[in-house]
């Protein structure tokens, strides 16, 4: 197979030297070239067209978004956005995703040895993710090294039980996804009523972006959208987002209500937050009062939890492989038997409140 070919694009010459140093630690990784601004990014695109495109938000002589929307327009690249890891700087970001960027990293900085590590390794999976891009699904609708050994959700949680629920007046949603996953989650939230069932959603985002991610949502959708906080109720006509970067986001059941638990712990399918160990404690704990959901994104995560889900008597959706931006999450989960539906993106939302209902 061979190796994706990366263009970095950033003013900053010591970022330039990091990200080329950790993109081409991994074998599967070309860095073609490194350009301090687009001007020079664009001569090196005539000459060889990478397959996807590294690219800072502030750089002078032409802003990153900018460039971005010329690009799309004339020639369009998969492109990952990297910033500086700055909240104040999240809302632009979200711009970049509504241009047509299809993914986030934070740009390389010091820190535990550990936590760099995992950074790098993300940075690669993320670039490895968006070269799987299909660009048109919008329009219809590692470090160094990488951790030895790819934890499951039983690095979090015990497997579900297998006994049955009782069941409540109330069902839960819960939704995965990634690369493509924003915009994905725009469409499907935007076509809820007010009176939607809770939903709980996993985005794949770094640190710091979520909440100005739920805050964007929550402008546009009836449904009250916020970024999770440990103890959250998950009620009916609101959505909470779990944090990005440092933490998992779990179900849990206090009598009659379903709470979020969000707790530290290691990476599980190579993401924390994972899909996985929401789906797993959705199985645990919500059995069959729940609905799983798993749309566009790069990898397995969740494919095994949604599985988990419908054996304890949730009912699935699978987004459909036309309308997802990378259709390995939802292709893996189809794949294992763990989806009841295939949904294109623009019926999700009808599917989900037909599975709440029943």
């Amino acid at each position: 197979m061979k190796p994706v070919r990366v263009l970095v694009i950033d003013d900053s010459a010591s970022v330039r030297q990091a990200m080329t140093a950790i993109l081409s630690a991994d074998p599967g990784i070309e860095v073609i070239a490194a350009a301090a601004d687009p001007f020079a990014a664009a001569r090196y695109i005539q000459a060889e067209v990478p397959d996807v495109i590294t690219l800072d938000v502030e750089m002078p002589r032409m802003d990153g978004i900018t460039f971005l929307r010329r690009l799309m327009s004339q020639h369009p690249v998969p492109v990952v956005m990297c910033s500086s890891l700055v909240e104040e700087g999240s809302e632009t970001l979200l711009q970049a995703l509504e241009a047509g960027a299809v993914d986030i990293i934070l740009k390389p900085r010091m820190g535990v040895a550990d936590h760099i590590a995992e950074a790098h390794a993300q940075i690669c999976e993320t670039v490895k993710g968006a070269a799987a891009a299909r660009l048109g699904a919008r329009q219809a609708g590692r470090g160094i090294a990488a951790p030895a050994a790819k934890l499951t959700a039983d690095a979090v949680l015990p497997p579900p039980t297998g006994r049955a629920m009782s069941r409540t007046t109330e069902m839960v949603v819960c939704i995965g996804a990634s690369t493509g996953g924003t915009e994905a989650l725009r469409a499907v939230l935007e076509a809820l009523p007010a009176n939607a069932p809770g939903i709980v959603v996993v985005q794949h985002m770094p640190e710091s972006f979520t909440k100005a991610f739920a805050r964007r949502l929550n402008s546009l959708c009836e449904v009250d959208v916020k970024e999770a906080e440990h103890g959250d109720t998950v009620m009916r006509g609101h959505v909470l987002i779990a944090p990005g970067g440092l933490r998992h986001t779990m179900l849990e059941r206090q009598g009659a209500r379903y709470v979020v638990a969000v707790k530290e712990g290691p990476l599980v399918s190579r993401h924390r937050p994972s899909v996985d160990v929401l789906f797993r404690s959705a199985a645990r704990n919500a059995g069959a009062n729940a609905v799983g959901v798993i749309m566009t994104g790069m990898g397995d995560d969740g494919a095994r939890g949604l599985l988990e889900m419908k054996q304890a008597g949730a009912r699935t959706i699978a987004q459909d492989e036309a309308t997802s931006v990378v259709f390995g999450m939802p292709r893996e989960a189809i794949a294992r038997g763990a989806a009841d539906r295939i949904a294109p993106l623009g019926g999700i939302a009808h599917e989900l409140l037909l599975a709440a209902a029943r």
